[in-house]
């Protein structure tokens, strides 16, 4: 590896470590209570390259100046895929997007699409897309379970997730175990927000668990899937979505973009897996 490039890499991960500070402060020990992706279950955080498709990839590292932000991972080229995955993907899926939209709002009269602040690359914030998955009133729902219910409590604490969410309608949780409830996020990648491919995008507060490894997350647009989608997914802990994340980005490629969504389409036909 060229000294340019390691200079590069410590440049980037300089200005996003001070990024990923300043964000995390003033946090303290607030949690918002709405419709947020976690993850449980148990999985080691140490998994070979190899598992993804992964080889280290010096050129993959994203450039920068002194005293401006680095480009995303992938650059120019990474974009470009975006773009032509997304506008495939959505004339494939628009009919089951209508149909989808049409039954939520027939349900019960809520809206259709759930947005909510979400971080994103080099720690600006965005309005991530879903279907909406929960009840009208589910932060209401959410609070009253949570105070009577010291496990849940425990639970909601640790992984940002409950296993027996009861805010989750039953058309909510049939969108959750295909995923198809994401499928707005395509929009957000078509809006230069996110990527097909990167980290699962994460809310503010979660930014502190990166610890060290938040510079890794700030330096990607965060993925409509990921490497840790495919990777055990609901079964894998926050530590090892973490290590996921910062592997998926230092040894990033387009072919390891590919792979990744080719082993999307199988992953989301593991019902159990989906979160």
């Amino acid at each position: 590896m060229s000294v340019n490039v390691v200079g590069k890499s410590s440049r980037r991960r300089s200005f996003l470590h001070d990024r990923s500070q300043r964000l995390g402060r003033g946090l303290g020990s607030q949690r918002q209570v709405t419709d947020a992706a976690g993850t449980g279950g148990e999985m080691s955080s140490q998994l070979p390259a190899s598992e993804a498709g992964l080889a280290p990839n010096p050129d993959a590292v994203a450039r920068t100046t002194a005293g401006s932000p680095p480009a995303p991972i992938g650059g120019k080229l990474k974009r470009a895929a975006d773009i032509a995955i997304a506008l495939c993907a959505l004339a494939i899926a628009s009919p089951i997007m209508v149909i989808v939209a049409l039954i939520l709002k027939l349900s019960d009269g809520g809206a259709a699409i759930f947005s909510h602040s979400r971080i994103g690359f080099g720690g600006a914030s965005f309005r991530c897309y879903k279907f909406r998955t929960m009840v009208a009133n589910s932060d209401a729902v959410l609070t009253q379970h949570l105070a009577s219910n010291p496990e849940a409590a425990k639970e909601w604490k640790e992984h940002r997730k409950l296993k027996s969410d009861p805010r989750i309608t039953p058309f909510g949780m049939l969108l959750r175990k295909s995923s198809i409830d994401e499928l707005p996020q395509l929009f957000n990648v078509l809006k230069g927000e996110m990527s097909c491919v990167g980290p699962r995008p994460i809310v503010a507060e979660e930014l502190p668990r990166y610890g060290p490894n938040a510079a890794d997350y700030l330096s990607a647009r965060p993925g409509l899937t990921g490497l840790w989608q495919v990777t055990g997914r609901s079964r894998t802990d926050y530590p090892s979505r973490v290590a996921l994340d910062s592997k998926y980005v230092n040894n990033w490629s387009l072919w390891a973009d590919a792979v990744i969504l080719v082993r999307t389409i199988f992953a989301v036909m593991r019902f159990d897996e989906a979160s």
